[in-house]
């Protein structure tokens, strides 16, 4: 049960309020209906979930920046001696992939392992004796030039040394 205030106290407040030139008796907070609590939490609710939704997106349809490598040449971890006639190897050449291919005719050979049409990573046949994308099956020569399927453009051709037991490949001027 509850207990009246005792008048001493009501007459003070409302006093007080009287004595204060300007100003009003505060308003009693009204009380938050059900219905427009279950709005608000609707409302909340499918607010987050469009933001759940959408963030995702927005970041896959814009992806944040990378910068370019700088690397100007690579020392393989791989001998000379380690990579067979007419056969290829993927590396990494800074923050994209390259590839390194020794000629059936023992030559060694390096590009960029993406190919120009989507940017998909080529791979080295031997049964064709030529670089392949599995992406849209584009087919570049030995010389990084594209002879068949979609890319627009060849290979990116790199420079490669071999220095004792090391293969450096550089980017070509």
């Amino acid at each position: 049960m509850k207990r009246p205030l005792p008048m001493v106290q009501a007459r003070s407040r409302e006093a007080s309020h009287e004595e204060l030139p300007g100003s009003t008796p505060p308003e009693a907070p009204r009380p938050v209906s059900r219905k427009s609590f279950v709005d608000w939490l609707l409302g909340t609710g499918m607010g987050g979930l469009a933001l759940a939704v959408v963030y995702p997106v927005m970041r896959y349809l814009v992806p944040p920046r990378v910068p370019e490598s700088d690397v100007g040449s690579v020392t393989l971890g791989i001998r000379p001696a380690e990579v067979p006639s007419n056969s290829g190897q993927v590396f990494k050449f800074g923050s994209r992939p390259g590839i390194l291919i020794r000629t059936p005719a023992g030559v060694l050979r390096a590009f960029s392992a993406r190919c120009t049409h989507l940017d998909c990573t080529v791979q080295y046949r031997d049964d064709l004796s030529h670089i392949w994308c599995a992406c849209h099956n584009g087919h570049y020569d030995l010389n990084g030039r594209n002879v068949a399927g979609p890319p627009p453009r060849p290979l990116e051709a790199y420079q490669v040394n071999v220095r004792g037991d090391q293969i450096v490949v550089s980017r070509g001027d």
